[in-house]
């Protein structure tokens, strides 16, 4: 089966829900990439939190970009999403390591180390928007919720998997996003609360088979919730020729010059799907003629 979200609302429009299965998208991103397993986790987590931002948004060509760097062995992770929920991302340091955590799980906190997130959103306007807050935890589910509520005074829950497989291949990755909207009633606040105090961790629900819908009913049957939309998400990278070649011109006459003199042709690999685009001697010259 494909990756997929389904979105939900419930509580007569006072909570929306998402809830996704993103293994195939953060597997491809791990073989692309060749990362670590905790390197894989982050990297996970990130993509499907940017998935539900992004389908958030309202507008399939809105872009939403999340930004994490620490001073851990994996640097930082970066992921984006359109309005669809299609992702790329890339771990600045994809073979960073840490060892497990003393219950044998991945320790992706330490991973990243001390740091801070930015979320920056294109809308379409003349500037995107960003903002930036320290880490809360490093685990990745903690640190998109708080940005959530301190930049934008939305409560939300959000809770983040991924399973490792023996062979380092993503056996299971999800999620689920739960929001408040404005004007809640104050006492479904204590119902979530009372919900999640003991709900299972993600991966403990990914890997007893639950699927996005069992999970929403698990954590909204007693709101009384409709699911208002399901469909496909995929890792999606954009990248292109005519952008590559856009962005080499872009380098300036003075280095563009130099690569002609000294390599000859230039090679430029894409940080999100590592595709390679090459550009020879002769067309380096129409480009270097053509910026000035």
């Amino acid at each position: 089966m494909r990756d997929y979200y389904i979105r939900a609302t419930a509580a007569n429009g006072q909570i929306r829900a998402f809830a996704a299965n993103t293994t195939q998208m953060v597997d491809k991103a791990a073989k692309i990439h060749s990362t670590s397993p905790v390197a894989s986790a982050a990297l996970g987590r990130t993509l499907t939190a940017a998935s539900f931002m992004g389908l958030m948004t309202g507008n399939n060509d809105d872009l939403i970009t999340i930004s994490i760097k620490g001073d851990g062995p994996i640097g930082g992770v970066l992921a984006t999403s359109d309005g669809l929920g299609r992702v790329k991302g890339y771990v600045h340091n994809p073979q960073g390591n840490t060892p497990n955590k003393p219950n044998g799980k991945l320790d992706v906190s330490a991973a990243i180390g001390f740091g801070h997130i930015t979320v920056t959103k294109d809308l379409g306007l003349k500037e995107p928007y960003a903002g930036t807050l320290e880490l809360i935890s490093g685990e990745i589910a903690e640190d998109i919720a708080g940005y959530c509520f301190q930049s934008e005074q939305t409560p939300t829950v959000l809770s983040l998997g991924v399973t490792i497989d023996k062979d380092y291949s993503i056996k299971q990755s999800g999620g689920f996003l739960i929001q408040l909207m404005p004007g809640y009633d104050d006492a479904i606040v204590d119902q979530l609360e009372a919900i999640m105090t003991g709900f299972p961790s993600l991966t403990q629900l990914l890997d007893l088979g639950e699927t996005p819908e069992t999970i929403l009913d698990l954590l909204l049957a007693e709101f009384g919730y409709n699911i208002t939309e399901k469909n496909e998400i995929s890792y999606y990278c954009d990248c292109a020729r005519h952008r590559v070649k856009s962005a080499v011109m872009s380098i300036g006459t003075k280095d563009l010059s130099k690569i002609i003199e000294e390599d000859g042709q230039a090679e430029v690999t894409c940080h999100f799907c590592a595709k390679q685009y090459i550009f020879e001697k002769d067309e380096l010259e129409e480009m270097l003629n053509s910026s000035r």
